[in-house]
């Protein structure tokens, strides 16, 4: 026997065992956001400390100014590359309570569906399961083989659901002792529940807040309807213009840093299935919006966006009053693809509002939140033995997909230590991530730790 099939092999018969200690941090409410919580959050990173520390890593809390941060290390052959291996313990408030089958903070498991068990409780998917699956293929592979065959480093943090305030601050102070060959962030989830996936890209985002001003109070609108400027119709005109009538965006330079998906990664996203009609019918929807000419997932995955997330302005209470707004406001975001500046995206925009204000009338801006846009390279060596991996385990060919959304640690990671991230998750659609009834299938953990077995062991040749 191998140490691959070995180490598999353990953790087959390790299950049981790892499912209880899933149970165990699952009971332990760390729900980030909520001071009331912050022993819980302390607890569960000691929790995770003392497994690591059995399991002969250095494991160690460290304090930071919000929940504390788990660091461990492990050695492992000089040859083998350096992984650091992330994820998060706190979780999401459980509210509405009431809308819970069973306690959220007492996992059970059970039927999902006919033939199809999960653990529910809160933190099950995201993400104290998913982190567990590593700290377990860990184990499974110490106990056959004595030592690991990469070297090992983990950070576990305590504020993800809670805008995780203390982690860039935590990566500048100790940039030397986290940096890595490579990161692997557990945060992701799988295609479907057959088909694995590694996410490659993962859109930016820049968030804008504009007031336009008009008059120097509220107007009667009979008196000064049709000679006094309404900022709400500056606003709304704004806002139409930021797209022609094929989808494009028409900001001035937008489409700096944007390219054009491969034909082959585009044939391989067609190959998947799903449809634009598929997608949006799930919301009661029929007619794809954005980019004409653009596939599902390549709108979602690869293409830049301009929304309009919020606007104010004028009466909006019950009943009717007739009046002229002295400003309006709109919250408007970017999600930004490839080498597209966030920083040139937001100075743009604010150019090409200001250039449609009257000379009678203002504007301010109010800035939000930025983060760039991250895309790992296709060919990457590790990229390449980790989709291999996860093919060998699941038995159908990996995923290789997009995320529309953005994971600032995966920017971080690039930008303050300079490493590329391999992310790799095994969560479902289904799964009910900060909703009540949250769950992660037994099948998917435990497919996840001998996943992850084998993934260390590829990148280790």
């Amino acid at each position: 026997m191998t140490d691959l099939t070995a180490a598999l092999s353990k953790a087959d018969s390790n299950l049981d065992e790892s499912l209880e200690r899933l149970c165990e941090l699952v009971r332990i409410k760390s729900i980030s956001t909520d001071p009331a919580y912050a022993p819980e959050c302390r607890k569960a990173a000691q929790w995770l400390v003392d497994r690591l520390n059995e399991l002969g890593f250095s494991a160690s809390i460290r304090d930071t100014a919000g929940h504390p941060m788990v660091v461990a290390h492990h050695d492992g052959p000089q040859s083998a590359p350096h992984v650091l291996f992330y994820g998060h313990y706190d979780v999401q408030p459980v509210d509405p309570i009431a809308l819970w089958s069973s306690d959220p903070f007492e996992p059970e498991i059970r039927e999902a569906s006919p033939g199809r068990k999960a653990i529910f409780g809160r933190g099950t998917s995201d993400d104290k399961g998913q982190l567990m699956t590593f700290v377990e293929a860990c184990r499974a592979y110490k106990e056959t083989h004595g030592s690991l065959p990469c070297r090992v480093s983990i950070l576990f943090e305590g504020e993800e659901e809670s805008g995780s305030t203390s982690l860039k601050p935590f990566l500048e102070a100790n940039a030397d002792e986290l940096k890595a060959d490579l990161a692997m962030v557990c945060d992701t989830g799988m295609w479907d529940a057959q088909t694995p996936a590694i996410s490659v890209s993962l859109r930016g985002l820049t968030g804008e807040e504009i007031t336009v001003k008009a008059a120097n109070r509220d107007l009667h609108s009979g008196h000064f309807g049709g000679a006094a400027a309404n900022p709400i119709h500056i606003l709304t005109r704004i806002l139409a213009d930021m797209h022609d009538d094929d989808g494009r965006v028409t900001i001035a330079n937008f489409y700096d840093g944007v390219k054009e998906t491969p034909e082959d990664i585009k044939a391989m996203w067609d190959g998947l299935g799903r449809t634009a009609e598929d997608f949006l019918a799930d919301i009661g929807l029929s007619i794809p919006s954005g980019e004409k000419g653009r596939s599902l997932l390549e709108l979602t995955w690869a293409r830049p966006t301009a929304e309009v997330n919020g606007i104010t302005g004028g009466y909006t209470g019950e009943g009717f009053k007739t009046v002229i707004a002295a400003e309006a406001s709109a919250k408007v975001s970017f999600r930004l693809v490839g080498d597209q500046d966030p920083d040139a995206i937001r100075s743009n925009f604010r150019e090409f509002v200001k250039q449609r204000i009257p000379a009678d009338c203002s504007v301010t801006f109010t800035k939000h939140g930025t983060s760039g846009a991250i895309h790992l390279p296709f060919d990457l060596p590790e990229l390449v033995k980790a989709k291999a991996a996860l093919q060998e385990e699941w038995g159908k060919p990996t995923a290789i997909i997009g995320m529309g959304g953005s994971i600032p640690i995966v920017g971080d990671f690039q930008a303050r230590l300079g490493m590329q991230s391999l992310l790799v998750g095994f969560a479902l659609e289904d799964d009910c991530i900060h909703s009540p009834n949250e769950k992660y299938d037994v099948r998917s953990f435990h497919k996840g730790v001998r996943s992850w077995i084998r993934i260390m062991d590829a990148l280790a040749k």
